[in-house]
């Protein structure tokens, strides 16, 4: 069991590194000394300078990175991604400002596979169409989108609708409107697609948001995973308190 002396000197040396980060001692894109440099730097055990990195790591200070030790990121650089509202990515990218492209790596009708007539409540005999893109923001791709929609509802698409924002053609051209999603956010290794797609060099991971996204009238017509490079973003929420809230049987 950990003393209570060790944890909260590990507590002291996290809020000294953060200051060094913040006040730019720290550069981002640069590399934290070794565990050996702090340990003779603050005087301290192994266990409590790994305990100070692991919650730099938790809070999004750093990014440990294999081969390369931990590396400090660009908070400044983070970008909010809204788990509460339903944005396309081209309102991200504008009010994230910098350069922002889409490239779409693939457009295909295909028939669903029994995991896609799951998520899209389809039969066999349903088409779909296939979108996978990838984003880069200021020269990193560090999203990939991978989409399917129900041809019954989204009866056209093309590379340039694709590329610019389907969501916007959905509105605008098909004059339907898109109600609300369903989102669940996991933590996954990344798949051999990812690291095709992405600049993904060094991260064990990715964020993956799962959205099953539904017209006004309450018609499923979109399933997507949205994966993330875990460093450029920071996902936030509006959350009320309800004293009397009861939770539904799990």
């Amino acid at each position: 069991m950990k003393s209570k002396s060790n944890h909260t000197k590990s507590f002291m040396i996290y809020e000294e590194l953060v200051e060094k980060i913040q006040n730019g001692t720290y550069q981002p894109n640069t590399k934290l000394p070794t565990e050996h440099e702090f340990m003779q730097q603050y005087e301290v055990a192994r266990g409590t300078i790994r305990e100070a990195l692991q919650m730099l790591y938790q809070n999004g200070y750093i990014q440990k990175i294999q081969g390369k030790g931990s590396v400090v990121l660009d908070i400044r650089r983070k970008y909010n991604f809204p788990i509460t509202e339903l944005v396309s990515f081209k309102q991200i990218a504008k009010a994230m400002g910098g350069t922002s492209r889409t490239i779409l790596q693939e457009l295909s009708l295909i028939k669903p596979d029994a995991f896609i007539q799951t998520e899209l409540n389809v039969s066999t005999a349903a088409e779909i169409w296939k979108v996978v893109r990838t984003r880069e923001i200021d020269g990193e791709k560090i999203i990939l989108d991978v989409d399917y929609f129900n041809k019954q509802y989204i009866t056209f698409l093309t590379k340039e609708i694709c590329e610019d924002s389907i969501y916007e053609y959905i509105e605008n051209e098909l004059q339907l409107s898109i109600g609300f999603a369903k989102k669940e956010i996991l933590v996954e290794e990344p798949t051999e697609m990812d690291r095709t797609y992405l600049d993904l060099e060094g991260f064990p991971n990715v964020v993956v948001v799962k959205n099953h996204v539904y017209l006004e009238d309450i018609t499923l017509f979109q399933y997507t995973e949205s994966r993330h490079r875990p460093d450029k973003f920071r996902f936030v929420d509006f959350a009320r308190r309800f004293a009397n809230y009861s939770y539904p049987n799990m």
